[in-house]
């Protein structure tokens, strides 16, 4: 989970040039905000090592855990 995403996702659709999309969200924000995705892929792999052998703990890899919470975001834009 990334901290203040809602300003980051904010900031990140005032920078896109053309027409707000999962696609176009993601690889903005993989540009704008290169430390905060690398913590995202550090909390991931860490929790992945942490797990026992064996037992199985569902967790979305980040790029799946992060466009989905783009595609919430984005929903909720266009209700408003």
């Amino acid at each position: 989970m990334i901290t203040n995403q809602e300003a980051l996702f904010a900031k990140t659709l005032e920078n896109l040039n053309e027409k707000p999309n999962e696609q176009n969200m993601f690889n903005t924000f993989l540009k704008l905000y290169p430390k905060e995705w690398k913590k995202l892929k550090i909390t991931f792999s860490k929790f992945n090592r942490s797990k026992q052998f064996g037992k199985t703990i569902p967790l979305a890899k980040p790029e799946v855990a992060l466009r989905k919470e783009i595609r919430i975001w984005l929903t909720k834009q266009n209700s408003q």
